[in-house]
């Protein structure tokens, strides 16, 4: 048995249920009775058979309105992954560290580059780590002081699920300095990310190795699975660029949060409009039972 959940960033209605359920019908994937989650939100349309056409029956066919795809078994899960840039805080720290040193622009050129796959993740980071050195080290301070900040939903996820038993992992292509404030914050269990090497107070114009990149993610995933004792149905991952497609494909639920068109293309869920509270609906949970925050 399957399960398509609609999440709604603005209304979802009785009709818009209907249709989606006559759209699971008309390709041949024996829908049952529909359910809210929550009224107006969110509601789940099981069905028997064939996922892939059932995605692409819904996906897209209803405004301002995400829809998520999965077997009904292991549907809550017990781990979570998370990337951080973009995704867990709204903004590219390294490029807002750019900033300060008068070079965002030509810095977050290769930031979009190398999360769309154009450019070799690790390769990219150390060129615009180089172009850093030398800034003080107080602007890390300052950046994250001014410029970072949780996006919607995020910490209502974290902490939701880890009040409900499940373990919370922050694994970031960004800086420590920046992850680990936001994952204490956010309430992860453990954080991974690049160190920036500081000297004398200044940045050195690199980040210790290694590297932290998509073998990375995928690794943690892999094995904290394991420490845990759990299978991979049991885990979600979510990110937006292309150094999280391993870890999102591995996943129990891959989401893509917001992404780059190869992520979106390639992810079992895509979060387009809601926010990161979706991943609490695609799970089953209703608001009642969220942590308010």
């Amino acid at each position: 048995m399957f399960i398509a959940t609609l999440i709604a960033s603005q209304r979802l209605t009785a009709g818009d249920i209907s249709a989606a359920a006559d759209r699971l019908a008309g390709a041949g994937c024996a829908p049952g009775e529909a359910q809210w989650i929550d009224e107006g939100e969110a509601a789940d349309i099981p069905f028997a058979s064939d996922p892939s056409a059932a995605r692409e029956a819904l996906e897209g066919a209803f405004p301002a309105t995400d829809v998520v795809v999965q077997p009904a078994e292991n549907r809550e899960k017990k781990l979570l992954i998370a990337d951080m840039d973009s995704t867990m805080i709204t903004v590219e720290c390294i490029d807002e560290l750019a900033d300060y040193a008068g070079i965002k622009a030509q810095i977050a050129e290769v930031t979009e580059r190398a999360m769309r796959g154009e450019l070799d993740f690790a390769e990219a980071l150390d060129a615009r780590v180089a172009l850093l050195k030398g800034l003080d080290e107080g602007a890390i301070d300052r950046c994250l002081a001014e410029r970072v900040r949780l996006s919607p939903g995020a910490e209502t996820l974290v902490k939701t699920m880890r009040a409900r038993g499940a373990t919370a992992v922050l694994v970031s292509g960004g800086f420590t300095r920046f992850a680990g404030p936001v994952g204490g914050m956010l309430g992860f269990n453990r954080v991974v990310a690049n160190e920036l090497l500081v000297d004398g107070g200044a940045l050195t114009g690199e980040v210790a190795k290694p590297i932290v990149d998509s073998s990375t993610k995928e690794t943690t995933l892999r094995e904290t699975a394991a420490q845990l004792g759990l299978d991979f149905a049991e885990t979600l991952a979510v990110g937006d660029g292309a150094n999280d497609l391993a870890m999102i494909k591995l996943a129990g639920l891959g989401a893509a949060y917001r992404a780059k068109p190869i992520v979106a293309a390639a992810a079992g869920a895509r979060i387009d409009h809601a926010q990161l509270t979706a991943l609490l609906h695609a799970q089953g949970i209703a608001r009642k039972d969220w942590v308010s925050i």
